[in-house]
This record gives C-alpha cells, structure tokens and sequence, in this order.
C-alpha cells in the first residue's frame, strides 16, 4: 500500500463512514428494493479513494436507472483476505478489482468471466494489440482500468530551496547514487536523498528488465537471477552506507510513511499514479516526475506498463452481466469516472480517454500523464503477471532488505534467501 494513508483510511473507518459510503449507493444490505439490478462492486485503497469511489459509483448509478451498486471496500491486505474467504464460499462480488499477485491465482481459481462477449461493455477504442496485452491465459477476461510506470519523484521546491542541480534525464544508476551522496553531504537544510525503499517492486522490476531479465516468465518462474537481486540490494546499502538514503530509524521502519518522511527527503522512487494522493500532503510544494536510471547498457525494449486489473465474478446472475459491462465500461471508458476519481489508480487505458485528459490536464495531473505516455511510446518486451504462489513475494523482499538495512544480513544470502522462498511458494502452488 505504498503510497496510501492507512492511518487515515483506518480512522475514517473506525467513525463509520464506510457505513455511510455503503449506504449512499443504495442497497447497502445487499438487498434490491427498487426492483432493478443490484451489483456488487469491489475495492480497495485509502480514505480518499473510499470518498471518490463511492460518489463515482453513485453517479454511475443516477445515470443507469435501474442498476444499483453495493459498495465493498477495505484497504489493500483485507481486501486480499476478503477475497480469499468469498472465492472459498464462492460469494465473490459481481465486479471486483485484483490485486497484482493475485492475478494468475484468481485465474487458476476459474473466477473470472469472459469479457469480450457481453454487448454493453464498448471495446473499440482499443487496438487489437492493446486487447491481446490485456488477455490472461488467451482470453480477455480481466480489465485493466488504468496504467502507471515507474518513476523517480522529486521535490522541486527543496531542490530549489538546495539549488540543488539534479543529474540529466538519461542518468545511469551510477550517476543517479552519486548525485544523492553528494547532496546528502552538502545541502543547507540537512535533507537526505530518498527513503531507503529496496523493496520497492515496479522500480526493481525495471532495474531487471534494463539487465535482460525481468519479474516473471511466461511459464510462471521467477525471471531473475541471484546476481541482479544482490546487484539491487547492493545499490541501495551503499547508498544507506553513505547517509544517502534514509536509516530504517530514521523513516520509522521499511514501509516509510511519506506524511512522515516526505518532509526530510528530496526525492524517493514509486510509481507514477502516487504523486496524485502523495503531492495533497504537502501542498505547498511542487513535485516533478522523472524516468528511473537507465544503465548505459540497459536492453531494448525494457520500458513497461503497470496495468491494474478488474473483473467480473465468473458466478454472476446473467440477467446482471449487461449492467456489468456497463459500469466496468464506466470505469474504463468514460471521462466523467476519471473527472470524479482522478488518477489515484493510474492514468486512463483507453487511448482516448487518455488523450483527452492529456490535453486539458494541469500541474500533478498533467506530470502523471506525461511520465506514462512516454512509456506508451517507448519499444517494450513483453510483460508477465505474477505466477499462482507468489502472493506474499513483496512481503518476503521486504523482509529481506529489512534484514540487510540493519546489516543482519549480507545482500547476496537475502537474495538468495528470497529467490528460495519464491521458488518454494511457486512449487507449492503447482
């Protein structure tokens, strides 16, 4: 949940507005009382989201008479558990979003509906490309409803306050480590780089794609070697040597806190779609997106997209499938879900939709949207999603680099370490 305001999402809830956000959807019981069509919508994320959701979904449904959303939320690891004890009573929700590792379990699991049939869910905006890089085993069956890539943010208020001179665009990680030591050693206001964040998954995954590895194989093994994980690892505890990165002290653990953190650093890595609900933190302060490091012999093609998916439960009643492709078309297609929702989960997937929001977007917005169309432009391999058994491999590395930032533990035996651990939770789940 990097990147989100648990704390917040927790207060809100235990006041009882999730309770209120049920309800001003109508059929906050489950039941159906205007004799239409009920759906189940569920998600997950912070306060904000919970806010901007809610109304989203409430206009959705003033502008389908007769079709009524229930609202499930949690935040990110209840919303995973949830879905563990609805699959088991096969009581999943009518539409649900998936979180990333959970991508290929929930496939294997048969939960998923074909999307491709259903009339009222509009796809001709879409390539035919486009359409077969959204298919999970040949079959367009999930929806991806927005697209992030990684990136470096930075606070160009402090940098300025600093006068500090950030290295070009092109930077290679060498380049990039050594500007953060020098402006560690030497800035007015004692700012440190960045966070210490080694567990941070869509930066690693482009560290790897730019060594001719990359995350996951298409037959569902880990596509990385122990050499390229210690290599990261390495990166980042030379770094936190150099007073460069944040100790784990210093940002309160490994899972930093940016209302706490975003005040002492000057930039930290993440993906693009977090500056939306990050940059409300601070807003007295402009922050500026940039590209990660590329190596000077990084491979081709090793830019990619982030895309997070939704569904529709395979078990649904077919007289609701229709008004299931109308509101998974509402979030993907329609202008007026983004101007409600605003780029919390990514920019827009549909190609016009985005180029609308491209053209009249302004400061965070508009810095969001750039960074991801660069990385629609770019030449990509492809990119697989996370295999059955894999579910808890982002916990595991940040383990890990726990273990490594308070140098119990040497970067080549974590790497190894994690890599047995994937490998065993895969095997397990074969």
């Amino acid at each position: 949940m990097s990147g989100l305001d648990r704390r917040g999402f927790l207060k809100l809830a235990a006041a009882g507005a999730l309770g209120a956000g049920l309800t001003a959807c109508g059929a906050g019981d489950g039941s159906d009382s205007g004799g239409g069509t009920s759906l189940r919508y569920a998600w997950w994320g912070n306060n904000i989201r919970q806010q901007n959701y809610t109304k989203a979904l409430k206009e959705f449904a003033a502008k389908n008479p007769g079709v009524q959303v229930e609202p499930e939320f949690a935040d990110y690891a209840a919303f995973q558990e949830r879905m563990t004890t609805q699959m088991a009573a096969r009581d999943v929700a009518d539409i649900f979003w998936i979180a990333s590792p959970q991508v290929l379990t929930y496939h294997k699991s048969k939960i998923y509906r074909r999307l491709d049939d259903i009339p009222t869910l509009n796809l001709a905006d879409y390539s035919k490309q486009d359409l077969e890089s959204f298919k999970i085993g040949g079959e367009l069956n999930t929806m991806p409803f927005g697209v992030f890539v990684p990136v470096i943010r930075y606070n160009e208020t402090f940098a300025e306050e600093d006068a500090a001179e950030l290295p070009p665009a092109d930077a290679d990680w060498d380049a990039w480590a050594a500007f953060l030591v020098d402006y560690a050693k030497d800035n007015p206001n004692k700012r440190i780089g960045m966070p210490y964040e080694a567990d941070a998954d869509l930066p690693f995954e482009s560290w790897l794609r730019q060594r001719g590895e990359q995350l996951w194989t298409q037959d569902g093994k880990a596509g990385f070697t122990a050499d390229s994980l210690a290599a990261w690892f390495d990166w980042w505890d030379r770094l936190q040597k150099a007073g460069a990165v944040m100790s784990l002290s210093e940002q309160e653990g490994i899972g930093p806190d940016w209302a706490v953190v975003g005040k002492k650093v000057l930039a930290k890595v993440g993906n693009s779609n977090h500056l939306i609900d990050d940059a409300r933190m601070f807003p007295d302060h402009t922050f500026r997106l940039r590209g990660m490091p590329v190596a000077k012999d990084a491979q081709a093609g090793h830019a990619f997209l982030y895309y997070p998916r939704m569904a529709i439960y395979q078990g649904i009643d077919d007289e609701k499938v229709e008004a299931a492709g109308k509101l998974v078309g509402y979030n993907t297609n329609d202008p007026a879900m983004i101007a409600t929702v605003g780029l919390t989960m990514g920019a827009p997937v549909n190609p016009k939709v985005f180029q609308q929001a491209l053209d009249s977007a302004t400061g965070d917005a508009k810095e969001t949207l750039t960074v991801v169309q660069a990385g629609r432009e770019a030449e990509r391999r492809p990119r697989f999603e996370a295999p059955p058994g894999t579910n808890t491999w982002r916990t595991a590395m940040g383990r890990a680099a726990e273990e490594i930032a308070l140098g119990r533990l040497r970067t080549t035996d974590g790497a190894r370490r994690l890599l047995e651990e994937i490998g065993a939770g895969i095997t397990r789940a074969a």
